[in-house]
């Protein structure tokens, strides 16, 4: 067997990341307070689009990413309704441009 080197991943190229990351957030909004493992899934899943959004192109969601790094952090200290507002606020800036 020869292995030559990685494949590329590629998980959302171009504009399917903006469907992709609202999704993720809306279903990180429902569950935050669910017990059971909900706020340890919503703020992993905050982290991950976060991530997402900065490595693709951090110059085009300069104001989103401030806002989920606030979301995530209110979500950690059980602000569960201020971490709600604030990812409804990135929701509504990621929209296609």
């Amino acid at each position: 067997m020869e292995v030559l080197r990685p494949k590329k991943l590629e998980t959302h190229p171009g504009d399917e990341l903006i469907p992709w990351a609202r999704r993720q957030l809306d279903l990180a909004r429902e569950i935050l307070d669910n017990p059971g493992g909900g706020l340890l899934f919503a703020t992993q899943t905050i982290g991950q689009v976060r991530a997402a959004l900065q490595e693709r192109d951090l110059e085009r969601w300069e104001e989103v990413v401030p806002i989920l790094e606030r979301a995530e952090d209110q979500a950690v200290h059980r602000e569960f309704e201020d971490s709600r507002q604030l990812l409804a606020q990135a929701i509504e800036k990621l929209a296609p441009k």
